[in-house]
Formats: C-alpha cells, structure tokens, sequence
C-alpha cells in the first residue's frame, strides 16, 4: 500500500530530536511521500534542510502562510518569489485567508493571496490553500484563476457539503486529515456525500492528531487512522482508500 501525506510540517521544532523515527514508522506504514508547506521565511532553511536530508521522499513548497502576513509582507513576499525564481518547488502553499485570529491585515491577505495565486498560474504549479473562518472568502477569491486553470488544494477541509461541492467544481482537491475523525465536526457525513474523487489525505503534522491521539503531537504515521475512518465511512477498504487518494496527490504534484 502507497499513501501521500500531502501536507506536514516536518521541519518544525517539534521533530527536532526523532525525525528519522518519525519517517521510519511512516514509511513502515506505507507513506512513500512527505509534501512540505512554506509558511514564511523564518522556517524556509529549516524546510530546505528536511527536503536535502530525504530527498526521495520529502518535497518542498514555497509560500506566504496568511497569519504571516504583517507589516513586512511585501519584503515576505519578495523572498517568496526570489525561491520559486530560483529553483524547482512542487507547488505555492500554504497561502490563503485566515480571519480567525486577527483580521488587522485581511486587505493585505488578500493582496498577498492572489499574488501568489498568479505567480502559482505564470509557472504552471498548484497551490495549496489554507483557509479559516473564510471559507466562502477563499473560494469566491480563487474562482477568477481557477477558471484560467489554476488547479490546488483546499488543505485541511472541514467545510459543508455545499463549499465540497463548489472546490470540487473549480477543479480543487479536498486536504482530509485528523479533522475528519473529530465525532463533531461533521466532515465523515460530507465525504459520505461527495466520494472519493476529489480528496487527498494530509496530517497538518504536528497538528491536528486525530482520536485516539488527539492533543498530542501528530505525525504521517497517524494516516491510518484517517484512512480507516474514511474507509469505513464509504464502506471501502482501506486499501481502495489509499489507491484512490494517491492518485488523486499524483495528477496534482505528478508522480
């Protein structure tokens, strides 16, 4: 079995002292890929280093997270656009809308947001969204690149079935993670609803562990427990599963 974690922070702090462990065990599971999102230039030699460290297995973004946008945010900007210049990343992420926690810089996401969005459309890579607390913000910003074929990742999803229905019809992929074991947040119902065709599966590692491990680190490994939720949910193997939503990583990130 083959599984994409398309979406973890392995650079962090968090996996300073185990890494290779970390790898490891998720390897021994069957996770063959580790995608790594920016999120501002504070963690870009961190990321780069994770990246050499692996470089069969580990693949760098290169982006400006929105709660990164600040007072300096051009100058982010620009170091943004001197590494896509520069060199080969796998996609521009994690950028997007975050109104969660604090809305002091919403003009200058957005400014920030669709630059990125059209560096992503001028060099023919996806992108990878992070949104919170502006999901209908997100969506109806990226509509105008969409339709000129820019193609991505709603990361960490845990919209309604109506916002699945909308990124799926943009083209855009769903990012399932540990949210989707969460008995509250509703997302296992939505995916009941919308099916395979349109999801990836994602950690956020070290965030958003899903149950039995929730509230503590998470990491690649604890895909399995996204997978068996969503295999149960769609009555599938987990098996079909991890088919299904490596594919889909691959037509997104190419094999």
């Amino acid at each position: 079995m083959v599984v994409i974690d398309t979406h973890c922070h392995l650079y962090l702090e968090d996996f300073k002292n185990d890494i290779d462990a970390v790898i490891l065990r998720a390897k021994e599971y069957g996770v063959q890929k580790f995608y790594l999102p920016a999120i501002d230039s504070e963690i870009i030699d961190a990321m780069l280093d994770v990246e050499r460290r692996y470089p069969d297995s580990c693949f760098a973004m290169m982006g400006l997270h929105p709660c990164s946008v600040k007072e300096n945010f051009i100058d982010e900007l620009k170091i943004v656009e001197q590494w896509l210049d520069k060199r080969k990343f796998v996609a521009v992420g994690e950028i997007g809308l975050d109104f969660y926690w604090d809305k002091t810089f919403i003009k200058q996401q957005y400014e920030a947001f669709e630059c990125q969005m059209q560096w992503a459309l001028d060099r023919n890579m996806p992108i990878v969204i992070h949104t919170r607390n502006a999901m209908t913000e997100t969506i109806e910003a990226v509509k105008p690149f969409a339709t000129k074929g820019l193609k991505g990742i709603f990361h960490c999803f845990g919209g309604s079935e109506e916002d699945a229905k909308q990124i799926i019809h943009m083209g855009f992929y769903l990012g399932i993670g540990g949210v989707v074991t969460y008995k509250k947040s509703g997302l296992a119902e939505v995916i009941q609803k919308i099916g395979m065709d349109f999801l990836v599966l994602e950690t956020d590692a070290p965030y958003l562990t899903p149950i039995p491990f929730r509230g503590k680190r998470n990491e690649s490994n604890y895909l399995k427990y996204v997978i068996e939720k969503i295999a149960d949910g769609l009555e599938l193997s987990v098996e079909k599963v991890a088919i299904a939503t490596t594919a889909n990583a691959e037509k997104i990130f190419g094999s």
